[in-house]
């Protein structure tokens, strides 16, 4: 009985927060980067949940995104933005996923190089609820499992928290997944705490700043061209920069002991690199992180 009534407070406490707020998520993801390599990292991803909708980004993203707006705002004053507040905070993950419900597609967008792009997809999920459970932190979860993005996975989902969703593209199960994660080992999320929040912030600072300037793109294509974007830029990342830089007049100088084409040299080898490393994508079958 006790139980029961815990389960009853618990899904009346998370459908009034609800209505008049948003319930954040938290999930710890940890990650292979590299498919030849067994060393993972681990990086806090969230998942924010009001009654019409759910939106998944990196924590570490929305905590950027809160410093660029401070940043612009007294830009505003000083005429000059301090972009060295940034710091070293950055993200692995730039893409964020909407889904509205009820859910029938899903909403991915990301950036390729200094370009923002977005596409729609409907993953078709389709689930095998076992009757095996597991206690996992404070809920009671159930197994599933799902072929999905080139990769099998294993979720264990709560009907405690009545909200059909879950990190990144999965959703689908009667209840909130609490864990998932490939039978590779490759990618898992695993849920570590919830609070509210005002709104769901969708927008971003950032591409708002980088849209403002008019070089850059945001639009929307279909997942054949994002994937063929993605493939070029992993060719040719600084093909962008490149262009913006043709748009500068000639006999610019900056001093004497700058060499704009040996910069270009060093980002570009180091872009690679990056590249390189970081080849362990959640989908095989898409190229993009």
């Amino acid at each position: 009985m006790k139980k029961v009534f815990q389960i009853i407070l618990t899904t009346t406490m998370v459908l009034l927060n609800a209505q008049n707020s948003a319930n954040r998520f938290f999930y710890e993801m940890t990650y292979k980067p590299n498919k030849d390599s067994a060393k993972l990292e681990k990086e806090m991803m969230v998942l924010d949940i009001d009654q019409d909708k759910s939106f998944y980004q990196s924590y570490e993203n929305i905590q950027i995104d809160s410093i660029t707006n401070v940043i612009i705002k007294e830009a505003s004053n000083t005429g000059f933005p301090d972009f060295k507040r940034m710091g070293n905070r950055r993200t692995q993950f730039m893409h964020q996923i909407a889904k509205s419900y009820p859910i029938h597609e899903v909403l991915y967008k990301d950036r390729i190089g200094m370009d923002y792009y977005s596409y729609r997809e409907n993953p078709s999920l389709i689930w095998k609820i076992s009757e095996e459970k597991q206690k996992i932190g404070i809920y009671n979860t159930q197994k599933a499992t799902t072929d999905f993005g080139g990769r099998k996975w294993i979720a264990w989902f709560t009907t405690e928290i009545p909200f059909q969703d879950g990190p990144y593209k999965f959703y689908g199960l009667p209840g909130l997944i609490v864990k998932i994660g490939d039978e590779a080992g490759n990618y898992s999320w695993e849920l570590k705490g919830n609070r509210k929040t005002d709104h769901i912030a969708e927008a971003s600072a950032v591409e708002g700043l980088m849209k403002q300037t008019g070089l850059f793109a945001s639009k929307e294509i279909t997942k054949e061209k994002f994937t063929e974007k993605y493939d070029q830029h992993k060719k040719d990342p600084l093909a962008g920069i490149r262009q913006m830089m043709g748009q500068i007049p000639s006999d610019v100088k900056i001093s004497d002991d700058f060499s704009l084409s040996k910069e270009m040299r060093d980002a570009e080898k180091q872009m690679k690199e990056h590249i390189a490393k970081n080849n362990n994508s959640i989908e095989l079958a898409v190229t993009n992180k």
